[in-house]
C-alpha cells in the first residue's frame, strides 16, 4: 500500500502546484472517550479560518476531517492512506493521540505529505518523520521545567508519581523524575494507570498510605482528570500535607468545575491557559466563546497554531504544497501567539514556548490556574538531547 503511496505522491507536486484548493487531512478522534478533546482542536482550527479567511496565497483552504475514534494507531494509519491516495490530500494535520500520530508518521514519510501534530506530546514523535512539525508542546519540554522548578524553587523534597501507562505518561515521569532526582529530590514511590477508563480510586488510596510530600501526576485529558479529581476528594488527600503536583490536563476547566474545592492549591506547569491577560488571547477567546459557546482550551490552542504554521508556511512557499518546501519554510518559523512567543526549532522542528508555573486558587466564584512563574522560550529537551548525539 505503501509503495502506492509513494507512486501517487510522486506526481501530486506538479499537480498541486496549478490547483486552485489545498487540502489539509485531518485526523481526530471525534468519537469515543477523547472525543471532547477533538472537538476543542477542531474548535481551534475553526477559530482561526474564522479570524483569518480560508485562502492563503491565493488558493482556498479545504479540511477534510477524519474520526479515528480513540487510541487506534492501525486505523489512524488507514484512514491517512485513504486522504493521500483517493483524497489528494496536500499535508496531514490533528492527531490527538500519541499512537495515532506515529502511526501517520509512516505516511507522512513514505508519502513525503508535510503533517502538523496539532497535540500528540511525546517527544519522540517528531523524529518519525522528516517532513513534521509540532505546535502543541512536548512532556519533556514542561515536566523536566517542572522537576527543576519543584525541587528548586517549590521547595520539594519528595514526591510520588501517578501517570498513565502510555507513550505521554512515560514520557512525563521520566521528564519530572529525572530533573527532580537532579536538582536534589527523592522519589519514594510510583505507579501507573490504565489508558483506557481506569478506577482511579485504589491508586490514589495506595499514594495516601505513603503520605509522600507530593504527588506528581500526569493523565490525558478529556473525561480522565475530573474521575481522577473525584477519587482524590473521596480518599480525603489533604493537600496540607501533600502537595499535588500535574500537567495542565490535571487542571483544566471542567477537571476544576468538577473537583469543586478539592482542586485548590494544585500545582502545575502548563504553555496555555484560557485566562492568560494578553490582547491576542483575549480576542482569541472571546471570537471562540462567541463561535462555540465555551472557553478554549490547550487542545484548542495546540490547533490554532497549528493552522497559524500551515498559512505562514504556505505564504512563504506561495502556494507550493511541496514537502521539502514546506518544510524548509516552517524551521526557525516565529510567531506571537495567544499563549506568547512561539517558535518551529529549526533543527528539531518541535515547538519552542513559554512555561508558566500556575497555582489552583479561588477567583470571584469559581477556581482557575493561577499564573506566579515563567520560564521563558523553553526547548523540548530530550530533542535537544537527540541532537548533540
Amino acid at each position: 500500500m505503501l509503495r502506492f503511496i509513494v507512486a501517487a505522491a510522486l506526481a501530486l507536486p506538479v499537480a498541486a502546484q496549478a490547483q486552485q484548493t489545498i487540502k489539509i487531512g485531518v485526523l481526530l478522534t471525534l468519537s469515543g472517550q477523547f472525543a471532547d478533546a477533538a472537538a476543542q482542536m477542531d474548535n481551534g482550527i475553526k477559530t482561526y479560518m474564522k479570524q483569518h479567511g480560508d485562502t492563503v496565497a491565493g488558493k482556498k483552504i479545504e479540511i477534510i476531517r477524519k474520526d479515528v475514534g480513540g487510541p487506534a494507531p492501525d486505523v489512524a494509519k488507514r484512514l491517512a492512506q485513504e486522504l493521500v491516495v483517493r483524497d489528494k490530500v496536500d499535508m496531514l494535520a490533528g492527531f490527538t493521540l500519541t499512537p495515532n500520530a506515529l502511526a501517520v508518521a509512516d505516511v507522512s514519510a513514505e508519502a513525503k505529505k508535510f503533517m502538523v501534530v496539532m497535540n500528540a506530546a511525546t517527544s519522540i514523535i517528531i523524529t518519525k518523520s522528516p517532513y513534521m512539525i509540532r505546535t502543541s508542546v512536548t512532556l519533556p519540554q514542561v515536566m523536566e521545567t517542572f522537576g527543576t522548578w519543584a525541587a528548586t524553587k517549590g521547595g520539594i523534597k519528595q514526591s510520588y508519581t501517578m501517570v498513565t501507562d502510555y507513550g505521554p505518561g512515560i514520557d512525563a515521569e521520566q521528564a519530572f523524575t529525572s530533573a527532580f532526582k537532579a536538582a536534589g529530590g527523592n522519589i519514594v514511590g510510583s505507579v501507573r494507570f490504565p489508558v483506557a477508563n481506569p478506577d482511579f480510586s485504589a491508586f490514589v488510596q495506595r499514594a495516601k498510605d505513603l503520605s509522600p510530600e507530593s504527588i506528581f501526576i500526569f493523565i490525558p485529558g478529556g473525561a480522565q482528570p475530573a474521575a481522577l479529581g473525584k477519587a482524590m476528594a473521596e480518599r480525603g488527600i489533604d493537600k496540607k500535607k501533600t502537595k499535588v503536583l500535574g500537567s495542565g490536563e490535571t487542571t483544566a476547566e471542567a477537571a476544576l468545575k468538577a473537583m469543586g474545592d478539592t482542586a485548590a492549591d494544585i500545582i502545575t506547569a502548563w504553555h496555555y491557559d484560557y485566562t492568560s491577560d494578553n490582547p491576542l488571547n483575549r480576542a482569541f477567546v472571546k471570537e471562540y466563546n462567541a463561535m462555540h459557546g465555551r472557553n478554549p482550551d490547550f487542545f484548542s490552542i495546540g490547533a490554532y497554531d497549528g493552522m497559524h504554521a500551515i498559512y505562514e508556511t504556505l505564504k512563504k512557499t506561495k502556494g507550493n504544497t511541496d514537502a521539502e518546501a514546506l518544510i524548509g519554510a516552517a524551521k526557525g518559523l516565529k510567531w506571537d501567539s495567544p499563549r506568547g512567543p512561539m517558535m518551529i526549532d529549526a533543527d528539531t522542528r518541535d515547538v519552542v514556548q513559554d512555561v508558566q508555573i500556575r497555582r489552583v486558587q479561588k477567583v470571584g466564584s469559581e477556581y482557575m490556574n493561577v499564573p506566579f512563574d515563567r520560564i521563558p522560550q523553553v526547548k523540548d529537551p530530550a530533542g535537544e538531547r537527540r541532537k548533540q548525539k
